[in-house]
């Protein structure tokens, strides 16, 4: 925190000055509408140094009458660093706003879903809690499976490259409740011999405007991915959106590659990465009743577009589910 990091120039944001220079600049692009910011390897700044920062910007931006800025702190911390990202969570406190921090560790939840080490299975996301991850409190944790930089280390890690289990592990990460979710968006390189290519450019350098495809799936070499885009992402953002401020209740697993979980009783998830189709009776949190599953077209009008999911009496549904596949319904598609 008080040295050059890999031999990069580093700001004295010990200094008034310093400080006073940085908080100018954040409010000048506040005042052009941006509305939020992530501070890169915050962990190398000491935590009162962007206290500082942070809280000039937000006062100044308070006189003003215009709305305090989103801000979350880049802090790798796997656990076991001389800083962790704990160290961070009173930053901004004390003008009215806070600060979140990115949860690495979180990452973890990809490794169920590429059987890491040959023993990891989706089903232990079933014991999934923030005190047994050791995670950040949820309501400051800022979660995802990849950044900018993950997605260049190497070939351990879940990306758009591997679509279906990219789907499910999204399906499973936007349906809980646990963190703010965060989808990394960008476009497709060469991995690991292509780490530092730009962005898509034609023959000048100049980076072409975006073109999403329709599905990561269309994603070509020298293209765009726009991962937030995938319809996937799309309708578990709105059910996400449905169910906030339910707990996630009832995990269920099948002691392999499926898991399921409700949402309070508004909304209930399972997720099938298994090899072969899983035809289960799973409990759930929801009232009796027909709904329609979301992400195969959920409702239109008085049918559905694509499976229905009956809850009988007793709150248990009966899942059957193709390889590879998941399933999301919460109470606006009950029939």
């Amino acid at each position: 925190q008080d040295c050059e990091l890999l031999g990069l120039s580093d700001l004295n944001t010990e200094s008034d000055t310093v400080r006073a220079r940085t908080a100018r600049y954040l409010i000048e692009l506040a005042r052009l509408g941006v509305r939020g910011f992530r501070i890169d390897a915050a962990k190398h700044i000491l935590p009162s140094s962007l206290d500082a920062i942070i809280g000039r910007m937000n006062a100044t931006l308070a006189q003003e009458g215009r709305p305090l800025p989103y801000v979350f702190h880049e802090v790798i911390d796997y656990g076991g660093e001389a800083v962790r990202a704990t160290d961070y969570l009173g930053v901004g406190y004390a003008s009215n706003s806070g600060s979140d921090i990115s949860e690495f560790k979180f990452r973890g939840v990809q490794d169920k879903f590429l059987r890491a080490g040959g023993t990891q299975r989706v089903g232990e996301l079933a014991q999934f809690s923030e005190s047994r991850w050791g995670l950040l409190p949820t309501d400051k944790a800022v979660v995802f499976l990849e950044n900018h930089d993950t997605a260049r280390d190497g070939t351990g890690n879940l990306s758009y490259r591997s679509p279906q289990l990219w789907r499910l592990a999204q399906v499973w990460i936007l349906g809980q409740a646990y963190g703010y979710p965060s989808i990394l968006s960008g476009y497709a390189f060469s991995r690991p011999g292509g780490r530092d290519l730009g962005p898509p450019s034609d023959g000048s350098g100049n980076t072409r405007p975006v073109a999403c495809p329709a599905s990561i799936d269309q994603a070509a070499p020298d293209g765009w991915v726009c991962e937030h885009r995938d319809p996937v992402v799309r309708t578990m953002v709105a059910f996400r959106r449905t169910v906030a401020g339910t707990d996630t209740r009832l995990l269920w697993d099948d002691g392999a590659m499926a898991t399921a979980y409700s949402r309070g009783d508004r909304g209930f998830v399972a997720v099938n990465a298994n090899a072969t189709q899983l035809d289960r009776t799973i409990p759930t949190a929801l009232p009796p009743g027909r709904y329609c599953d979301v992400l195969t077209g959920g409702r239109t009008g008085t049918t559905c577009a694509g499976t229905v999911v009956t809850i009988d009496a007793a709150g248990t549904a009966t899942v059957q589910l193709a390889p590879l596949t998941a399933l999301a319904i919460h109470s606006g598609t009950r029939l």
